[in-house]
């Protein structure tokens, strides 16, 4: 049985992969979920999934050295996929030197204890060991509008700390893959979307906001253009690698859905139009009066689109969920787990939303 070790399994991306490789190869693998249970790591993710003999949940922060290493010696890990990161470019902002902990020193951590595991005396690697770092195109910085993309060779360019934190981490992990020829790959993929997202990302915030009638705020004109990808592609996409990418490479993992912000935020509002009820008295909340333009981001980079070639080439991955369709999947998901978006919204996260948009 292969073992998995999965960092920040607990947050958006690391459990919908999680609930994704149960779902796909059930009892023939064994997973491993490390998360230290930020605000945006949540056990309720992963409900499904805990009463599993095959699946194991260890509370351990990925700058524990002890812990982490503890874990390697006590599990044969075959795979590790680091999802673990502080993610909010907002947060970000506001206190960068948590973004330099945990992106930086958290993924150096990490592969310091993956090597001490896994590096045989003569500086090779057992068959089948990997390590698969998952990071973000921001790493690239900002494209003119409309015109070109992000490739695996274009020059990092990071502007805000979550994004130089991240540039920092996938450089730590080229250097190991160059010094150590150590068993890694690099993904950087764009904006996720769907179930379990934490809301002050874009869409759940949107998506709440809107049924509970309260202000939608958008940053600057809301013309800033992201390329969307729904996370069960992306899940697909890291299994994808891990099994068919050739080793020491970085694959850009792009969803083809280049959207501006307020495109986003009209479709939600048009889709919760949509789906509800006439009957169901949220409806007469959601209306596109709420939008409400703030005070623009620093340093907010215009315009994210990846070109997902090397990755079609390499292993066969192509997005496959469309970007309307993908709407609607997540706000049915959100209209259906009403208990999970009011218990994530409650105490801290309250005070932080007002701290931060002031509507």
């Amino acid at each position: 049985m292969r073992t998995y070790l999965v960092t920040g399994g607990a947050g958006f991306i690391g459990s919908n992969y999680i609930h994704y490789m149960f779902e796909k190869y059930g009892d023939e693998i064994r997973i491993i979920n490390v998360d230290v249970l930020t605000y945006a790591g949540n056990p309720e993710n992963l409900k499904e999934v805990e009463g599993r003999d095959n699946y194991t949940f260890v509370k351990a922060d990925i700058c524990d050295t002890e812990a982490i290493s503890r874990i390697f010696a006590e599990n044969d890990i075959d795979r590790v996929v680091h999802f673990a990161a502080e993610s909010h470019v907002d947060r970000s902002i506001k206190d960068p030197g948590v973004f330099v902990k945990t992106n930086v020193l958290g993924t150096a951590n990490m592969l310091n204890c993956a090597r001490a595991a896994w590096e045989k005396p003569d500086g090779t690697y057992p068959e089948g060991k990997r390590f698969l770092h998952v990071s973000t195109d921001e790493v690239y910085g900002s494209l003119p509008e409309g015109d070109g993309y992000f490739y695996e060779t274009t020059p990092y360019a990071p502007h805000s700390p979550y994004s130089a934190s991240k540039a920092g981490s996938d450089m730590l992990v080229r250097a190991y893959m160059d010094t150590y020829k150590f068993p890694a790959n690099i993904t950087n993929c764009s904006n996720n979307y769907g179930p379990y997202q934490f809301p002050e990302k874009l869409i759940p915030l949107m998506i709440n906001n809107a049924l509970s009638g309260k202000k939608l705020p958008v940053y600057g004109d809301g013309k800033n253009v992201r390329d969307w990808l729904y996370v069960r592609d992306h899940a697909k996409a890291i299994d994808m690698v891990q099994e068919k990418g050739e080793l020491f490479e970085t694959y850009n993992v792009g969803g083809h859905n280049e959207k501006q912000n307020i495109e986003i935020v009209q479709l939600i509002i048009d889709t919760l139009l949509e789906i509800l009820p006439d009957s169901d008295p949220r409806k007469a909340n959601v209306s596109r009066d709420l939008i409400t333009y703030v005070e623009d981001r620093k340093g907010h980079d215009r315009r994210y689109a990846i070109a997902p070639d090397k990755i079609r080439a390499a292993v066969g991955w192509e997005p496959e969920t469309c970007f309307k369709d993908g709407i609607r999947l997540t706000i049915e998901w959100y209209l259906a787990h009403e208990d999970w978006m009011k218990n994530v919204t409650s105490g801290d996260y309250q005070k932080y939303y007002d701290s931060m948009y002031k509507v």
